[in-house]
């Protein structure tokens, strides 16, 4: 059986941001953790059925390892809070992901700054 189109196309991704944009506002003004410093929301991913939702993060402050117990130790209390917010039928479950590109992009960059100042040399 073919499925029926949704009547509103990219809802995903609408849901998505809207979660990324409240969970931001939650944490920095609802979320006392002193695990979680300063931390900047990357992304969200949401399944289909809407049941669970990951959400990619990284660090400006404090270590990650704290940061993404804290923040999965909160997820309910989140999850709470954006229940009251959002105008959905469900609400996802949070699951908290450490994302390392920012880590990998500093290391590119060294790597190609170092093969261009070694290049510059042989010149």
């Amino acid at each position: 059986m073919a499925r029926k189109p949704s009547s509103t196309p990219n809802r995903g991704f609408k849901v998505a941001d809207q979660i990324q944009r409240d969970l931001a506002e939650l944490i920095a003004r609802e979320l006392k953790d002193p695990r979680v410093g300063m931390i900047t929301l990357q992304g969200v991913e949401v399944t289909p059925d809407y049941a669970h939702a990951k959400v990619f993060f990284s660090v400006l402050t404090g270590k990650p390892e704290d940061a993404t117990e804290g923040l999965n130790q909160a997820a309910g209390f989140l999850r709470n809070g954006l229940f009251k917010r959002l105008q959905i039928h469900t609400v996802p479950t949070l699951h908290f992901v450490y994302d390392r590109t920012t880590e990998r992009a500093s290391d590119m960059n060294a790597l190609i700054a170092k093969a261009v100042s070694s290049r510059a040399k042989d010149d």
